[in-house]
């Protein structure tokens, strides 16, 4: 094996950086661009068929690393929690379905009229305390991500790492653990001695990296820019990771409107040849 080809073992495409490409299109031009993992969106798969989409991959040869994404936890309404509980429930069996451990959770922004981000963050807490037995027992593993603060107010009132473990430490660290998202905390000072704490808990599920391009686009949350087109070091958060004893997979996770107007199998194959270049 080549030393590109083993680096490239480690890689894993996530579905919404070639959100254009159909499931089987996705597993052809991993396997062209000999990448063998992948992490997957819940739409997508239940269109396709949970089931269905797990042989799809196992028979290409293909790990699936994650799915996305579970969580928005934080209404205060009863009847709003509950349908959150249900819809996060159904999520783990969908993970257990196509075959992977690892729920990515996007914990929730404020209810409208909230400012109490504490509150918000206790019920994220409450609702973990229901899930993660759950999904302990279908062997699938809850991974908060935190979210660049721009976000907290409508999508995620986690916003560093720090939050996310104070979060997950409650919990067994094989039912909830967090993800270390490089374009989310990238600017962050106590990184590294936050990716040491979670390593050290074994709580690091998942590790994901997209670059921070400036000026932002008009749409931010579909912001996010190929490896190596931004302020991003990849090299040295993939150092403090592996520090830990982490060796799983490296998950590229782009929302960038110019890649999804492009071939999809050309820009899976770029990401490969990115990921070589700026991350190994």
């Amino acid at each position: 094996m080549s030393a590109g080809l083993s680096e490239l073992s480690r890689l894993s495409i996530n579905q919404e950086t070639v959100r254009q490409l159909s499931l089987p299109e996705l597993a052809e031009s991993c396997a062209a661009a000999g990448v063998g993992q992948v992490g997957l969106w819940r739409a997508p798969v239940q269109e396709y068929g949970i089931e269905r989409a797990g042989t799809l991959m196992k028979d290409a040869g293909l790990t699936v690393t994650s799915l996305c994404r579970g969580g928005f936890l934080t209404a205060a309404d009863p009847a709003e929690r509950a349908r959150a509980l249900d819809d996060n429930r159904a999520a783990v069996d969908e993970a257990a379905g196509v075959g992977t451990d690892t729920l990515v959770l996007v914990s929730g922004g404020l209810p409208a009229g909230d400012k109490d981000l504490y509150g918000a963050r206790e019920r994220i807490a409450e609702a973990l305390a229901e899930l993660a037995p759950y999904a302990g027992e279908r062997g699938v593993r809850l991974a908060i991500e935190p979210l660049h603060p721009m976000f907290a107010s409508d999508r995620c009132v986690v916003s560093t790492l720090a939050q996310a473990l104070d979060l997950a430490e409650r919990f067994p660290a094989e039912q909830v653990g967090v993800v270390v998202d490089a374009y989310h905390i990238w600017w962050d000072d106590q990184v590294p001695a936050q990716i040491a704490r979670a390593g050290a808990g074994g709580r690091i599920h998942s590790f994901q990296l997209a670059d921070w391009i400036t000026p932002l686009p008009a749409g931010v949350l579909v912001g996010r820019g190929q490896l190596g087109d931004g302020s991003v070091d990849f090299r040295s958060m993939r150092r403090h990771v592996e520090a830990t004893g982490f060796d799983g997979p490296i998950e590229v996770e782009i929302f960038n409107e110019d890649l999804w107007a492009r071939d999809g199998a050309e820009v899976v194959a770029e990401v490969a040849a990115r990921y070589l270049e700026h991350a190994c």
